[in-house]
């Protein structure tokens, strides 16, 4: 096993700085959404992937690729969410194993109710705080780290 080849002070103080970026951005999100319009992020992010989808709704496992979420999570929170008639599941007519998620009215009203706030917040957390060369800059980064974790978990 190679020796551990630590962080020096300057990678150490980036890597800390993304991660407290990360959390403060979540933090924030999160208790803007809870406070406004009653809905948590991963809600939010749920009702704006159906409200998006080109026929109505998309199949659970559509759903799950796009939030990134394993399966058990993805059922809980759908679940919780059609307690809620945020969301409704309905047996897929080509393969009656599968699901599809669909927006209700209701779920419907709340995106679009939040949204605009949504954006209002995200814009004046982050967006307005960086240049238009530093957002082209970072979106490289992401997408080169991306690239990157893509590999890794092929490896394993």
């Amino acid at each position: 096993m190679a020796p551990t080849q630590w962080l020096n002070e300057s990678e150490d103080r980036a890597w800390r700085c993304l991660m407290a970026m990360q959390d403060g951005l979540a933090d924030f999100i999160e208790r803007q959404l809870r406070t406004r319009c009653g809905l948590s992020k991963a809600d939010y992010e749920v009702l704006a992937h159906l409200s998006e989808a080109s026929e109505g709704g998309l199949r659970s496992f559509e759903l799950g690729a796009l939030l990134r979420w394993e399966k058990s999570r993805l059922s809980q929170h759908l679940g919780r969410m059609q307690n809620r008639e945020l969301i409704n599941r309905e047996p897929a007519a080509s393969d009656l194993r599968g699901a599809v998620v669909t927006i209700t009215d209701r779920g419907r009203q709340l995106i679009e109710s939040a949204a605009p706030q949504h954006v209002a917040d995200v814009r004046a957390a982050f967006i307005s705080q960086l240049s238009p060369a530093e957002l082209r800059a970072l979106t490289r980064i992401g997408d080169k780290v991306r690239v990157r974790l893509a590999e890794l978990n092929e490896e394993r």
